[in-house]
């Protein structure tokens, strides 16, 4: 009887035709596989990244490190772990304290802040730059080919020719092909699953001759972090000593001023010589070279290669088998490919870069900037896909740095007499502070960790006990920081800086999406106190009601309240460039996220629609970062503008140009500095810049499984030109 009815229903099909787009599974693997990455040429900005979420290895068209000079300074090629951090010497015992400025906060008096007002300040006070620069992520090995010709002379990058370089998403290995001295070589190389281990297996006739090997050195910290910590200069600066050795390995032993790490090489039928204080070579057997190179914070050996290269093969399978993607197959719109390829490539680097036990800084696991410390308020902006995408388990991991610190952000929320717990801007795995004059004031991260367990509650229900306390101190603070006044309405600052950060903090007071944020943050800690069973906060429900709605004028949402003139000089003297006097249209356009990153409970949305377009029209669009293109698509997709939301996607800005490895540039205007991007007065500063590839996800995901509220399928695509199918992502709140 079944088997009848099975070919009933396989002949009804065959009569049918072909099963709608959106009930046929996405074909996984030929979706990634189709925007595998391939270089034929050293792209001087665009090295490859490998990784596992704690260890990144940045390679070059060799497929390791060998060539470092052919690429840009602002691409050194590093091997970075998460748990890597140093610290250069504090002879003087500074503390935070040796950095923090009594500030006057109104009704409260003088408070501690971690504040100076000029940058100047960092070459009389050496307190504020140790505060600032330690502790610093520093890169653990350079890895490299040694290629000689038969005469001794080492290699040049000229001298190789045929370059051919593949980096193959679904297993996560990098292949590398070329041909030196008329001799073909072929490099495999991966990051380990299970172990922060550099897995390369090399084949070439140059092996069995001693002209192919593959040198480990290992460097010093410099006094310069950013980008490159490297220091290869004061090798009696840092010791590396061989604690272990069996054959084909060795066991090392790091040591950079306090900071102490583990070291291990271990190759398959070859072997391991010391040539230097910090330097080693592996020589491989017959035609092949694989070997090992592995770090850790205790001894350990690399599992051999064989094995670790199947599993690191698999959970890169295990990654793009589960959570979500998007196919665009099928689109007739332009840019559809170009979106596809953008959105896989930020799914490969947020692996890479994201995936970790700690907030990522900017620039992830590929170079420095701000010292390698990460910024508390743009985590959303690096992890916030994870629930939305299907994959919670990367961000719960990184909330935990959250739950540790806990008891730090309740003892800081308790010296500026408030309760609830008051999270930092800028920090690393010590969660303190870093002096600066914006950093202190920043408070658009507090909400932060209502905004990550709300989202981690809808991709997993069981998170909810874990998170319940975070929760619950971080709306304690929400509460208690805005100023009351007699009549119960409530002020956000002074001091305070908003998201856009070039309003002056001792003046600024309700920003418009951080009185939006708090709102929204304090209303769903309450909805999580009623599904515990326990009654509404009275306290927080004064707050959710004192708290004014943004400030308008003629129509516009201001970035600030107060601030009447800033939209008739937007729109006026200093439209589309905002380097002449007075001039604030620049920097993060804000006041857009209270109705795109949430729903902003206290916005119109036909004035919202007004101050979206007076942005687009007045905004010196040069000036915006990575992240704000896709938030500013957000916000275009909850106004019904999905056509603009896709436009905002493919702003033609040098903040917005992803190159051929998925990553885009950090470009800053210089006022005098001509020539840079694209004839502007531009500086490069960095040529990765991860928030943009985390919003990217956000945004995309967003318009295609849609937000609370949202009807149709798809609703942040235009129905013309889009074909859209989605598996495993949610909808926003």
């Amino acid at each position: 009887m079944l088997r009848a009815v099975l070919a009933g229903v396989i002949v009804w099909l065959a009569a049918a035709g072909p099963m709608p787009a959106a009930a046929q599974p996405i074909d996984r693997q030929a979706l990634v596989a189709r925007h595998d990455v391939r270089l034929d040429a050293v792209d001087p900005h665009a090295p490859v990244m490998l990784g596992n979420g704690d260890l990144g290895f940045t390679a070059d068209i060799t497929g390791l490190q060998t060539f470092p000079e052919a690429y840009a300074p602002q691409s050194p090629l590093l091997t970075m772990a998460q748990w890597a951090w140093h610290n250069h010497p504090n002879p003087a015992g500074w503390t935070l304290a040796d950095g923090e400025t009594d500030v006057p906060v109104p009704g409260r008096g003088r408070q501690p802040y971690a504040w100076f007002d000029d940058f100047t300040l960092l070459e009389t006070r050496p307190a504020l730059r140790w505060l600032r620069e330690n502790p610093h992520r520093f890169s653990l090995a350079r890895i490299a080919l040694q290629l000689r010709h038969a005469d001794g002379r080492p290699a040049t990058l000229a001298e190789l020719a045929d370059t051919d370089q593949r980096l193959d998403l679904w297993r996560g290995v990098l292949v590398s092909r070329f041909r030196f001295d008329g001799q073909p070589v072929v490099v495999e190389t991966r990051v380990a699953a299970g172990e922060d281990t550099v897995l390369v297996d090399v084949r070439s006739p140059l092996i069995a001759s001693g002209r192919l090997a593959v040198t480990v050195g290992y460097p010093g910290v410099g006094r310069s972090i950013n980008p490159d910590p490297s220091d290869w200069s004061n090798p009696q600066a840092h010791r590396t000593e061989v604690v272990g050795t069996m054959p084909g390995a060795v066991l090392l032993r790091r040591t950079i001023d306090d900071t102490v790490i583990h070291a291990a090489i271990r190759t398959m039928d070859g072997s391991v010589a010391q040539t230097g204080a910090h330097a080693f070579r592996i020589d491989g057997q017959g035609e092949r070279l694989a070997a090992a190179i592995g770090f850790g914070r205790a001894p350990f050996l690399p599992a051999p290669n064989a094995d670790a290269a199947d599993a690191a093969d698999e959970g890169w399978r295990d990654y793009w088998r589960s959570g979500g993607m998007i196919d665009f197959a099928g689109s007739t719109d332009a840019r559809a490919a170009e979106l596809e390829r953008r959105v896989v490539l930020s799914q490969y680097l947020a692996r890479v870069n994201q995936a970790g036990a700690l907030p990522p800084q900017e620039e992830g696991l590929f170079s420095n900037s701000w010292n390698g410390k990460f910024h508390g308020e743009m985590v959303p902006w690096h992890a916030a896909h994870w629930a939305s995408w299907g994959r919670p388990e990367h961000l719960r991991r990184m909330m935990g740095w959250y739950r540790e610190h806990l008891p730090q952000a309740l003892a800081r929320a308790r010296q500026h007499g408030l309760t609830g717990a008051w999270w930092p801007k800028m920090t690393g795995p010590e969660g303190r502070e870093s002096p600066s004059p914006i950093n202190p004031f920043i408070m658009w991260q507090q909400p932060h960790p209502i905004f990550l367990a709300e989202l981690l509650r809808r991709a997993d229900p069981s998170s909810v006990a874990t998170h319940a306390e975070l929760v619950e101190e971080t709306a304690r603070l929400l509460a208690s920081w805005p100023h009351a006044a007699a009549d119960g309405s409530r002020t956000l600052g002074p001091p305070i800086v908003p998201v856009q950060e070039n309003h002056d903090p001792l003046t600024t007071r309700d920003p418009a999406f951080e009185l939006e944020y708090y709102r929204w943050a304090l209303q769903v800690a309450q909805d999580w106190r009623v599904r515990a069973g326990l009654p509404r906060d009275a306290e927080w429900d004064q707050v959710i009601a004192g708290l004014p709605a943004p400030e308008q004028a003629d129509g516009l949402y201001l970035p600030v309240a107060g601030a009447t003139d800033f939209w008739p000089a937007t729109l006026g003297r200093c439209r589309g460039d905002a380097t002449g006097e007075g001039c604030l249209n620049r920097d993060h356009p804000s006041f857009l996220m209270a109705y795109g990153y949430i729903p902003g409970a206290a916005i119109d949305p036909a004035a919202m629609r007004r101050t979206l377009a007076a942005t687009e029209a007045g905004w010196d669009l040069r000036q915006l970062w990575g992240w704000d293109y896709p938030m500013v698509a957000m916000t275009a997709a909850r106004l019904g503008d999905a056509a603009g939301a896709v436009d905002w996607l493919f702003a033609d800005q040098a903040n917005n140009r992803w190159g051929r490895t998925g990553m885009t540039p950090r470009n800053e205007l210089h006022a005098g500095e001509p020539g840079g991007a694209d004839g502007q007065e531009y500086r490069r500063i960095a040529d990765t810049y991860f928030p943009s590839n985390g919003a990217l996800l956000l945004a995309v995901g967003m318009m295609a499984a849609g937000w609370d509220g949202a009807t149709g399928p798809a609703p942040g695509f235009p129905q013309e030109g889009w074909t859209v199918r989605s598996e495993g992502i949610l909808p926003l709140p």
